[in-house]
């Protein structure tokens, strides 16, 4: 089979990578590099820039904070044609796969990586972030076995309740009472989706929204959990998107709980659309590897 030449995005001639990436966040301080600190995105950019023999910077759908994991994380890198051209990788991109994962350490992992056109942006061509949070009421707490990406309540839930506070907050809303406060970021989100399952002594909760503030899942679950577990009304949670800064009445959940599921693309054609939609009500920031905060 002939391999397809990759596509030049620029006179460069680099050209545009997305990756598919999985992480267990325990012992990593987050995604965004900090000096010292051992880190998702120097990890991966530290691995890629060895075996592309280039320097290499991702731009990341969605930096997660210390102790949260991802199946679903998405980053693209801009990256010289030449480097893909080695006898190991022979212009295929997908073949750095299986390259790194003999090199990465066992809680990181890219999954899938392909060729993308420069409209592709793995931050504002985002339409939405899907997260999952595990929550055991057992009174033994979490299952040995799955004690990393399960957190623990010390109080029985009940799930209609929780499911009916977290319907309440469902909507384009001003979720600033959720929010660790960050200059120059609006705290205004479309929450897409919000609901809740047992599953034994676990509780599953689906959180989906067009992007997420910093600490907003994490307190989103801590404050329905609070309804859930009868300390407050069903009302509480709906009453507090009236507040223009974080509350101190909202719990949040613990950071081992929370796992970054997807990210959604609109098709290729709607990509440069969707970065200018995006940007309008977005503060552009960093667009490297620390990308946009979200939890």
């Amino acid at each position: 089979m002939t391999t397809q030449p990759v596509p030049i995005i620029d006179g460069d001639g680099l050209c545009r990578l997305r990756l598919l990436i999985g992480y267990d966040g325990t012992d990593f301080s987050g995604w965004a590099t900090q000096p010292g600190r051992r880190t998702v995105c120097e990890s991966l950019e530290q691995m890629l820039s060895t075996v592309l023999r280039a320097p290499i910077r991702l731009t990341v759908a969605g930096r997660t904070d210390a102790g949260v994991h991802a199946a679903g994380q998405v980053a693209h890198c801009d990256v010289p044609v030449a480097s893909l051209q080695t006898r190991s990788i022979d212009g295929d991109p997908s073949r750095l796969v299986r390259r790194l994962a003999k090199m990465l350490p066992d809680d990181v992992r890219v999954k899938r990586i392909e060729t993308v056109s420069a409209d592709f942006d793995a931050r504002f061509s985002a339409l939405a972030r899907t997260y999952e949070y595990r929550l055991t009421d057992a009174a033994w707490g979490a299952e040995p076995t799955l004690a990393r990406t399960t957190a623990d309540w010390t109080r029985p839930l009940d799930v209609e309740a929780m499911n009916a506070a977290s319907a309440a907050l469902v909507g384009l809303n001003d979720f600033a009472a959720f929010c660790r406060y960050r200059p120059g970021s609006t705290t205004i989100r479309e929450l897409q989706r919000f609901s809740w399952r047992r599953d034994g002594d676990v509780l599953v909760g689906t959180v989906v929204a067009d992007a997420f503030c910093w600490s907003m899942v994490r307190s989103l679950v801590g404050a329905v959990a609070s309804v859930g577990d009868g300390r407050r009304g069903v009302d509480w949670c709906a009453g507090l998107l009236s507040e223009r800064a974080r509350s101190a009445q909202v719990p949040v959940a613990q950071a081992r709980g929370l796992c970054l599921m997807s990210v959604s693309y609109p098709p290729p054609e709607e990509w440069a659309a969707r970065n200018e939609r995006t940007r309008d009500v977005r503060d552009a920031g960093d667009l490297g590897c620390a990308g946009p905060v979200v939890e």
